[in-house]
């Protein structure tokens, strides 16, 4: 054995120097930074359900888990037809396959927007999506201004890549609208975008024009792009106005992120995109950056890709208005029930799949926070809704509205009865 294979004090092998003495396998900062709040407050909460009664879970964010929202025909056709066409197995362009890209550009332009392939990016989901959009904008130390209550992917991406994420509030008492003050607050020379998620997960609230040309003002005031997320943008109550910011924007530069996964009924595709909507050529080496970034996960789901152009043909516009009154009728119910319950102060949402409902803790003054009111609930009743510390703010709950109506009964129900059981004997109701 040569002297430069001989381990020396564990000092030196095959020439190279080491320290390594005995294995000591590290994880790397980013995967132990890494934290998703939703998931982990609800692991940390150990919840188990009465085993006397069924669980009915109020918490999923995948409208295909009770089987009573389907992709209709024509969605599940263009995907068969995808997937028998041998020349959707391989890869595609980094950034998306150019038919995807121009049958996704088409189907924008005819709601107001002014894209080509070009300015599109097809990616692995939504969630996908809005990662690639803060990769691209910021740097470790910069920060990022996102909604309370606000989706939970935000903090996890930001805090995995030392951004300091700053949140500003959504004010339920106003339909949940941006407090604009506190927005224009947080903002400072270290800020690379402010997230705007219209319609709202979790609040289900749909921002008019007139607030989103409020927001859009302050983001040119001070020059700070914004990233829209708006994967629930054809999710809209009926007599209710969806705008998307980008037809809004006369200088502020846009990074559109969304999905087939919602409006389509089918998360589980994973098939997203990035729109660059820039104005004055500012993105331009965003876009770049984009497109760079997309070489870490090779292309999104080419069979899904090849059924776009089909979905965004052939999808009927009665599929989008079924589902949205379906939607909106579950909403109402739920609405209704837990308005009679009391200490509970729902917000009626105008669309998306969530709603948030209050909860005054005075009256149930043996439950800490939101989380031991949600865990005492479902080892009681075995319903379960997410707490808001899940989204930043406490004292409410997330529930979804994507459940069929008897169960949205049945959940109500026994939401009530357990209320009235819970209830401090100071209320006024009780005593």
């Amino acid at each position: 054995m040569s002297a430069s294979e001989k381990n020396v004090n564990g000092s030196v092998q095959n020439g190279h120097k080491t320290a390594r003495t005995e294995w000591k396998v590290e994880v790397s900062r980013r995967a132990k930074q890494t934290y998703n709040p939703q998931r982990s407050i609800v692991e940390f909460m150990n919840i188990k359900p009465n085993p006397k009664k069924s669980l009915i879970p109020l918490s999923i964010g995948d409208p295909t888990v009770f089987g009573n929202l389907k992709a209709c025909p024509e969605i599940q056709d263009a995907v068969t037809k995808a997937a028998a066409d041998h020349k959707n197995n391989g890869y595609s362009e980094l950034i998306g396959s150019k038919a995807a890209r121009e049958a996704l550009a088409s189907y924008m332009n005819r709601h107001q927007h002014s894209v080509t392939a070009d300015d599109i990016q097809i990616v692995n989901g939504c969630s996908s999506a809005v990662e690639m959009a803060i990769v691209a904008l910021a740097n470790p130390g910069q920060n990022i201004i996102s909604p309370r209550p606000g989706y939970s992917i935000f903090f996890t991406v930001t805090k995995a890549l030392d951004i300091e994420l700053r949140q500003y509030d959504l004010l339920p008492d106003q339909k949940w609208e941006a407090d604009l003050k506190q927005m224009e607050s947080l903002i400072d020379e270290k800020t690379a975008a402010i997230v705007v998620i219209n319609p709202s997960n979790p609040c289900g609230s749909v921002f008019s024009r007139s607030h989103l040309e409020d927001v859009l003002a302050l983001a040119e005031k001070y020059y700070v792009p914004i990233i829209a997320d708006e994967i629930y943008e054809h999710i809209v109550f009926p007599g209710k106005k969806y705008y998307s910011m980008a037809p809004l924007s006369k200088n502020v530069p846009i990074l559109q992120c969304g999905a087939v996964s919602k409006r389509f009924l089918a998360p589980g595709w994973r098939l997203g995109w990035v729109v660059v909507h820039d104005r004055g050529g500012v993105l331009k080496e965003v876009k770049q950056g984009l497109a760079k970034l997309s070489g870490i996960t090779l292309c999104a789901n080419t069979v899904i890709q090849g059924a776009l152009p089909d979905i965004l043909k052939n999808t009927p516009q009665s599929f989008y208005d079924d589902l949205n009154l379906q939607l909106q009728k579950v909403a109402t119910i739920a609405y209704d029930m837990l308005s009679e319950i009391e200490g509970l102060k729902p917000v009626m949402p105008e669309g998306a799949m969530y709603m948030m409902v209050g909860i005054d803790l005075e009256l149930y003054s043996k439950f800490n926070d939101g989380m031991a009111f949600i865990k005492a609930l479902v080892e009681e009743e075995s319903v379960f809704g997410l707490p808001g510390e899940c989204f930043s703010y406490p004292n409410y709950i997330r529930i979804i509205i994507t459940i069929p109506e008897d169960k949205m009964r049945e959940a109500c129900e026994r939401i009530k009865k357990f209320c009235a059981t819970h209830r401090s004997p100071k209320s006024s109701k009780s005593s």
